[in-house]
């Protein structure tokens, strides 16, 4: 009787202990990609903290995420600079962890053909941090472009309980926008080639 006690307690022990070992490499990931689903329906405002390359069309302008369609999982953030709003952020969970995308539209709608670029995690990073070098279709779609530069890029995302920051780095460049979610704003139209 002792024994069969003993035996279920191991094993117990030894299932909940796989449990947390298998959920460990998505834990991070996942609580990340929840707190941004939690800022659902809300707008908020930022600021250019690093730019060592300006000219970007960003100085003076308007600055606002609005995290606005989110499903369990996809997260679509558009990002307005001033009057344009052809910039939509695309956060997807996948099997290997989390994508970032940059979907670029025209006024009228049509995609840029600069477009549908991003990466995606190479490992579990933090609740608060998630890193996206760029990707392999991102990488090409630069060099064809004419900006080899760029495939060495890497988009961070940090989100913490008074801020959320976007950041570009590679090489010789950072861009980094920073968003106060202490104060939410006014949500603004639809991004270019999205319905209201």
């Amino acid at each position: 009787m002792h024994l069969n006690i003993i035996l279920a307690t191991v094993v117990l022990a030894f299932v909940n202990f796989t449990a947390l070992a298998n959920s460990s490499s998505i834990s991070a990931q996942a609580q990340f990609f929840n707190s941004l689903h939690a800022l659902c329906g809300k707008a908020f405002a930022g600021q250019v903290t690093v730019d060592n390359a300006p000219g970007d069309g960003f100085n003076n302008k308007k600055l606002i995420m609005h995290v606005r369609q989110c499903s369990d999982d996809t997260l679509h953030i558009p990002f307005h600079v001033g009057s344009n709003a052809s910039r939509t952020w695309v956060i997807s969970k996948t099997v290997a962890g989390l994508s970032l995308k940059h979907d670029h539209r025209h006024e009228d709608g049509s995609e840029d053909k600069l477009s549908q670029y991003g990466g995606h995690t190479l490992d579990d990073g933090w609740p608060q941090v998630q890193s996206f070098p760029a990707d392999q279709y991102s990488k090409q779609l630069f060099v064809d472009a004419g900006i080899p530069q760029s495939i060495g890029n890497t988009w961070q995302m940090y989100i913490y309980p008074d801020k959320f920051t976007y950041r570009l780095i590679r090489q010789g460049r950072e861009f980094r926008v920073d968003f106060d979610l202490t104060n939410p704003v006014a949500t603004p139209h639809a991004a270019w080639g999205y319905k209201d």
